[in-house]
């Protein structure tokens, strides 16, 4: 059991690096456990001064260097999904992106691969990702300010969203099901809706871990969504849904 729980420590520690935060939730989800185990490692890792914990998670401990997250251990499933979503924006001016891992990611694939573009986005994280492109504008969405997330939320930033256009909007869902993507958390979820409203196209980006995963707000229909990037294929419900609504598969 100790073993058992020191690997499980670890992937967190791992998770972590290539994140600014972790949710509950998910991490029970990916590693098979109950919220309830997650929490207590949470705990002894918050007391062993490697995290921070959050309402719903953890974030990385304070005395931890800025930008230490895009120089750890990257999430190879992570990688190979922000690649194949960069080469499907090649025409792309401006780009709206919302929060967590897959977003980082699919920044730094950015920052390394276009040039001269705009990118808008209330994640701190993804600000950070693109700073070493100089060609790329960067402008964030103000808003109340979410610890967990490491991203602006709240009716402020839903009312400045309101007045911008972008070419494509990315998102990383939390899960996906028949009736469309949804997040952990309702904040994030506001935001993901107005992002894919002010957008031409919108891009998904999901693991096949988030097949059939629902949380507790679903911030889309089928209908609003132009492509999925995945690593796996959708089962069949999930796969008939986004093809009745001509949702493009990626497979990464």
């Amino acid at each position: 059991m100790r073993r058992e729980k020191r690997e499980r420590q670890g992937k967190i520690l791992t998770a972590l690096s290539s994140a600014p935060s972790l949710r509950v939730a998910e991490l029970a989800q990916k590693l098979n456990v109950s919220t309830e185990t997650i929490r207590r490692d949470l705990d002894e890792l918050t007391q062993a001064g490697v995290l921070n914990r959050t309402y719903g998670g953890a974030v990385r401990a304070m005395n931890t260097e800025p930008g230490s997250a895009f120089q750890g251990r990257s999430l190879p499933a992570h990688q190979k999904l922000a690649k194949a979503t960069v080469e499907q924006i090649a025409d792309a001016r401006i780009l709206l992106i919302g929060s967590g891992i897959t977003a980082v990611h699919v920044a730094l694939e950015i920052a390394a691969r276009l040039r001269d573009i705009m990118v808008v986005t209330h994640s701190f994280s993804v600000a950070a990702a693109l700073g070493s492109n100089t060609t790329i504008k960067v402008m964030m969405i103000p808003g109340f300010y979410h610890a967990g997330e490491a991203s602006t939320t709240g009716g402020h930033a839903i009312v400045f969203l309101q007045s911008l256009y972008a070419d494509y909007v990315i998102l990383g869902p939390s899960g996906l099901t028949k009736d469309g993507p949804n997040d952990a958390l309702p904040e994030i979820a506001a935001i993901n809706t107005a992002m894919l409203a002010r957008a031409s196209k919108s891009i998904l980006i999901a693991d096949q871990g988030k097949f059939n995963q629902l949380f507790a707000t679903r911030f889309a229909n089928w209908q609003q969504v132009n492509m999925l990037v995945t690593d796996g294929q959708p089962p069949d419900e999930l796969h008939q849904s986004m093809a009745q609504h001509r949702v493009q598969l990626i497979l990464a």
